[in-house]
């Protein structure tokens, strides 16, 4: 999930309670919400390495356990620093701060395990992937829930209700704009949604049901995600359920049969699935609604799958040390020769099908490797079906 998804896990449990514990809770349920993608550092050494290193040792269940207990101790020994240069006690108690950081910190990689990047969690004895593929990895629902709920908990201030107002308006124009550019089906009821939203939470606000139901609220919140969850993950079940029927008929068209099957949520959208199937050659993606008429068919791609094709280009291009990181972390690696006829420089362009396509540019989900001249590959890899 997002940061921003993961920093708001992080307060609303502070605020649920655990700020009780000890003092300093508050920021240390934030820091332990967000620990683990501490990986980030992986990126000095290039995008590359941070594919192979993201969501790995720092999000398995080893790594959150270590991570969740070595913040406590950062904050319990500064705390004593600072109490010994100020000449006061020391004020942080240790044992609340480990309680709230192992329980918010096993947040992280159950969060991220939803969406359909995935977690290794049993790394470093098993690299295997885990994907819950029923939440998409950014979700407008999920900063309402428990946004507003921390929202109506911590604006009691000039300045933290201006920080609030600043973060409500970024994001209103991300909801705004984001489902154009994607091209999100329906906007209007994701945009009147957080509109209702947004003029609910002014209104609570005027009413003070802060002051009232205080820690309540977040208790609230934190219920409401487990249950928004289980709706999707029912959504889920549904569209895997008629991914199945769709894919059936899709490989029978080309002799092949089928040996993986991902049903991914979209954006805003739990009526709307993204589908990749992946048969022994070649991996296919279309779209697939669960409500009105099916439209996968019209809407298909096909690509020869990266680890099986049988080119000499694609076969020197995963030689790579980057084409072997990439197929490690790619669920549906799949690729395409361009410039097979040696009249410009050839290259084999890898894309994992999850997010994009070959030559689509996604960042660390696609990758362009220069080879020599195939003077046996046709260039042909990859053709949509006609």
């Amino acid at each position: 999930m997002d940061n921003l998804t993961h920093s708001l896990v992080g307060l609303a449990a502070s605020k649920a309670g655990l700020e009780k514990l000890s003092p300093g809770t508050t920021v240390l349920c934030i820091l332990a919400a967000n620990g683990p993608d501490c990986d980030i550092v992986t990126l000095i050494g290039g995008r590359s390495n941070y594919l192979h290193h993201h969501r790995g040792i720092t999000h398995s269940i080893l790594g959150a356990i270590v991570l969740g207990l070595a913040l406590p101790l950062i904050f319990y020994f500064a705390d004593r620093l600072m109490a010994s240069i100020r000449a006061r006690q020391p004020a942080v108690r240790l044992k609340g701060l480990m309680i709230a950081s192992l329980l918010v910190s096993a947040t992280h990689p159950f969060m991220d395990w939803t969406n359909n990047y995935g977690i290794r969690p049993f790394l470093p004895w098993s690299s295997q992937w885990f994907y819950g593929d029923f939440i998409f990895i950014v979700d407008p629902f999920l900063w309402t829930i428990l946004g507003g709920a921390c929202l109506l908990l911590t604006s009691n201030s000039k300045l933290r209700l201006g920080i609030w107002l600043l973060l409500a308006l970024l994001l209103t124009y991300l909801v705004l704009t984001v489902p154009i550019q994607r091209n999100l089906e329906r906007p209007i009821i994701l945009r009147t949604i957080w509109t209702f939203v947004l003029i609910g939470l002014l209104v609570l606000f005027k009413l003070g049901v802060a002051q009232r139901w205080r820690s309540r609220i977040a208790l609230a919140a934190l219920v409401m995600v487990p249950m928004y969850w289980g709706s999707l993950a029912t959504l889920h079940w549904i569209a895997v359920n008629k991914a199945r029927i769709e894919a059936g008929v899709i490989v029978s068209r080309y002799g092949e049969r089928i040996s993986d099957l991902a049903v991914m949520a979209t954006l805003a959208n739990p009526f709307q699935w993204s589908c990749v199937v992946e048969t022994e050659s070649a991996a296919y993606r279309f779209e697939l609604p669960i409500t009105g008429h099916h439209r996968a068919l019209s809407q298909l791609v096909r690509h020869d799958r990266a680890d099986t094709a049988d080119s000499p280009a694609i076969e020197q291009a995963l030689q790579d040390e980057r084409a072997r990181i990439f197929l490690d972390f790619a669920r549906f690696p799949v690729a395409r020769v361009v410039g097979a006829d040696c009249l410009t420089q050839t290259l084999v362009q890898l894309a994992d099908l999850r997010y994009t396509q070959p030559g689509g540019g996604r960042g660390a989900f696609s990758l362009d490797v220069p080879v020599d001249c195939p003077t046996q590959d046709t260039g042909q890899a990859g053709r949509p079906p006609t």
